[in-house]
């Protein structure tokens, strides 16, 4: 198999792994309906916690997390690291924009995270630290989720290599862009805290 092959073959694996929507799918199967149709309108698990049901919710973060950091893992121990990034990447644009729910998914904060982990875990650590302070200190998902993502590039920057630095920067970029809508709420202040319900969509 070629490189170029190999490479669309393992971001196509990616891609699809990440395009797995589970937090539509637990709700459903808990009889909860669509998931889109409450809250901020997401898949990911803060929308989820919105149902009041904690134990999908975590399931949701965390299948989401392995999901992306199952892209990397596998791809690496069957070709190149660098081809692993790619396919860490690509499973983030699939949580993002999954073919099978119109490219309308989530935001790719755990599935990112995870990535970022898989592929470089000091620079993980230091991103999933950043989260966990600042969602325990002000309890905004959202935010928490844009300072790690901005933590991201400037860990990776001094700890690893460039390879991981772009991937790093990339997700960052792709994860501001999906937080557009949230970032005019924390401008208003009107942007939800964590636990705290919303009707209006993202």
């Amino acid at each position: 198999m070629s490189d170029v092959i190999s490479l669309i073959a393992f971001c196509l694996f990616g891609y699809l792994l990440g395009s797995i929507p589970f937090g539509l799918l637990l709700t459903k199967a808990a009889g909860l309906g669509d998931i889109r149709g409450i809250g901020s309108g997401n898949i990911g698990a803060t929308n989820v916690l919105r149902t009041g049901r904690k134990g999908l919710a975590a399931a949701t973060l965390v299948l989401d997390a392995l999901k992306g950091a199952a892209a990397v893992l596998i791809v690496r121990a069957l070709a190149t690291e660098d081809i692993a990034l790619y396919a860490g990447l690509a499973a983030v644009l699939g949580h993002m924009f999954p073919v099978w729910l119109k490219f309308k998914g989530g935001k790719g904060v755990a599935t990112g995270l995870a990535v970022l982990t898989a592929a470089s875990w000091p620079a993980g650590v230091a991103a999933c630290a950043v989260w966990l302070l600042v969602a325990g200190t002000v309890r905004i998902s959202s935010l928490a989720a844009l300072g790690a993502f901005a933590t991201a590039p400037l860990a990776a920057l001094i700890m690893e290599n460039f390879g991981v630095v772009k991937l790093a920067f990339t997700i960052a970029v792709l994860v501001f862009v999906r937080h557009q809508a949230n970032i005019r709420r924390l401008i208003a202040g009107t942007e939800p805290r964590i636990g705290r319900s919303r009707t209006e969509r993202a």
